[in-house]
């Protein structure tokens, strides 16, 4: 388990972040809500390694994130940043190639190779290998982003979860796509990873997801099972929005409608 123990984090004088102890489950999918400023992708990179806390800790399988090493972290845990820029023109399949660094032994593999070719697919992306990643869309280049991360961690290490962290995953990404992204990633979990993702439609949080964490001004204010803790009233106290949660024949789960207060 990905466990966070009353994290704190500043900006200057600025705390980000405030006592949050939060604990990331394999089997699930967690998404992580609140509004602008709330803290979210702060935390995403806490639990991530790429921020150390002020206060408390975060934890792997018992162990503080400090004390693993970074090899052995990158073939645990796979990070989708909010926006990934390249310098270089790569083509695409250079690109998704870059997230089996952590396995390599030297040049790649035919696995490493097959590895890419499936992950391009499995995002609908196989298309694109060929490219050269600045000249595709803002929604390609995510999609290759997602690829990336998934060649990272598509084999499972022995006795170890997968752990994906996903900042706005449907970020620039059609509607379509952004329905296929988060089924991928509820497909991952299902498969016994761990899987963090912060997003900002409610609808689509609603849909596809386990578990929902809510920030608001640097503080948990909930957490649990998506459909217990994502209230009309929660929405009110936190987005200060009116809600209504409508059923839908044909649909596991309602359909929320918001408005201004």
């Amino acid at each position: 388990m990905l466990i966070a123990r009353e994290v704190g984090f500043h900006r200057g004088p600025r705390q980000v972040l405030g006592g949050v102890g939060v604990t990331l489950t394999p089997g699930r999918l967690t998404v992580l809500l609140g509004p602008n400023g709330a803290g979210k992708s702060t935390l995403l990179k806490l639990l991530a390694g790429e921020l150390t806390p002020d206060a408390g800790g975060i934890e792997l399988d018992g162990r503080r994130l400090g004390r693993w090493t970074p090899g052995d972290l990158a073939r645990r845990r796979a990070v989708l940043p909010q926006e990934s820029r390249l310098a270089f023109a790569f083509p695409v399949r250079e690109v998704v190639m870059m997230g089996r660094m952590p396995h390599a032994r030297g040049s790649e593999s035919p696995r490493d190779e097959e590895i890419c070719t499936l992950a391009l697919a499995r995002t609908g992306a196989g298309d694109l290998a060929d490219r050269l990643y600045p000249a595709l869309s803002g929604g390609e280049q995510q999609r290759v982003q997602l690829a990336r991360i998934l060649a990272q961690v598509w084999e499972a290490q022995e006795g170890a979860d997968r752990i994906l962290l996903l900042d706005e995953p449907t970020a620039n990404l059609d509607l379509a796509h952004q329905h296929s992204t988060l089924s991928l990633a509820r497909e991952w979990a299902r498969a016994s990873a761990a899987v963090l993702a912060v997003l900002h439609d409610l609808n689509l949080a609603l849909t596809y997801a386990d578990d929902a964490w809510i920030l608001a001004h640097g503080q948990l204010v909930a957490s649990g099972p998506i459909q217990e803790v994502l209230t009309p009233e929660l929405i009110e106290r936190v987005f200060h929005l009116r809600a209504e949660f409508i059923p839908v024949r044909g649909r596991e789960r309602p359909v929320i409608v918001t408005r201004p207060l």
